[in-house]
C-alpha cells in the first residue's frame, strides 16, 4: 500500500458551551516538521501534543491548529481597559489633532492593550480535545490512503508501458544485429577496398564488437527491477519512497544503456518512451511517503 505525503483532516466537536475544532494540513517533507498552534490554555500541553503527532502522523510538513470557541464569550483574548483609558488620556491630553478613530486603533497596537487570559485548562476538557485530535488524525491518515492509492494506480500504468515497450524491442533484434553488420562491412569496403582482409580475423572482431554492443542483459536487468519496483508497492509497510526512488535509479541507468547501445531508430523511439514515463513515476516518488 502506498501513502501520500499530503492530507487533510478536520474535526468539529461540541464541550459542554465550547466549540473545539481540530484542523490538520500535511504536505512534502524530508523529516517531520509539525507546527503547532494551540489556544493559550493549552499551550503548556504542547510537549505532549508534539509527542502525539510524532507516534500517529508518518513523515510530513504538518500544520496543527486548535480552535477552542466559548459561547459565553470567554475567548483566549481581552481588553485591559485600565490600561487602555491610560493611555487615551495620556494622549488627549497632548492635543494632538487625531480623530478619534486614529487613536484607538493606534492604543491597541500598544503592548499589553490586549492581553492572554490566564485560563486554567479543565482536566476533562483537555482529554475530550485529544480525543477529537485522535480522530483528525485518523482523517488525516485516511485522506493519505485514498490519495495513495490514486498514485499507486499510475505507478502501475507506467511500470506496465515500460514492460510493454521493454517487450517490443525482440522484434526489432534481428533487423538491428544485421543492420550494424551491413554498416560496418560497407565501412571496411570502402576504407580497405584495395587491401587484402584476412577474412577469419574480420568475423572475429565483428563478433567481439557485436558482443558489446549486446543489450540482453539490460532488458534482463531492466525487467528484474519494475517486477522488484512492483513487489514493492505490494508489500508491507508505510514508508516506501527511498527504496523505490533507489530502484528508479537502477531501471533509468539500463533505460540509459539500453539507449546508448541500440543504434536502431525503432528501438531509440521506445527508449524515449520509456524514459519518459520513468520520469513520471519519479515526479510521483516526491509525493509518497
Amino acid at each position: 500500500m502506498i501513502y501520500s505525503m499530503t492530507g487533510y483532516g478536520q474535526v468539529k466537536a461540541q464541550y459542554k458551551d465550547k466549540e473545539i475544532t481540530v484542523e490538520l494540513r500535511c504536505l512534502n517533507s524530508k523529516m517531520n516538521d509539525f507546527r503547532v498552534k494551540l489556544p493559550n490554555a493549552y499551550k503548556h500541553k504542547e510537549l505532549e501534543v508534539r509527542k502525539l503527532l510524532n507516534e500517529t502522523v508518518i513523515r510530513g510538513k504538518l500544520d496543527l491548529n486548535v480552535s477552542v470557541i466559548s459561547s459565553k464569550g470567554d475567548e483566549d483574548y481581552s481588553l485591559n481597559k485600565n490600561l487602555f483609558r491610560s493611555f487615551y488620556n495620556q494622549i488627549h491630553e497632548l492635543g494632538i489633532d487625531l480623530s478619534r478613530t486614529d487613536i484607538l486603533n493606534a492604543i491597541l497596537q500598544f503592548p499589553n492593550v490586549i492581553e492572554p487570559n490566564d485560563n486554567e485548562l479543565d482536566d476533562e476538557e483537555y482529554e475530550y480535545t485529544l480525543g477529537v485530535m485522535k480522530e483528525a488524525i485518523e482523517k488525516l491518515n485516511d485522506f493519505r490512503i485514498i490519495e495513495g492509492a490514486t498514485i499507486e494506480n499510475e505507478f502501475l500504468l507506467r511500470i506496465r508501458i515500460i514492460l510493454d515497450h521493454l517487450e517490443e524491442i525482440g522484434q526489432f533484434e534481428k533487423e538491428r544485429i544485421q543492420l550494424l553488420k551491413d554498416r560496418i562491412l560497407k565501412s571496411l569496403n570502402g576504407t580497405f577496398a584495395n587491401e587484402n582482409i584476412d577474412k577469419n580475423r574480420f568475423e572475429q572482431e565483428l563478433l567481439y564488437y557485436l558482443e558489446r554492443l549486446d543489450i540482453t542483459e539490460e532488458k534482463v536487468r531492466l525487467k528484474q527491477h519494475c517486477d522488484y519496483f512492483l513487489e514493492e508497492i505490494n508489500g508491507n509497510g508505510t514508508s516506501k519512497s527511498k527504496k523505490l526512488n533507489f530502484i528508479s535509479q537502477e531501471m533509468g541507468r539500463e533505460i540509459n544503456t539500453l539507449g546508448a547501445k541500440a543504434q536502431h531508430s525503432s528501438i531509440q523511439r521506445l527508449i524515449v518512451v520509456m524514459k519518459d514515463e520513468l520520469e513520471k513515476i519519479k515526479e510521483q516518488l516526491a509525493n509518497i511517503l
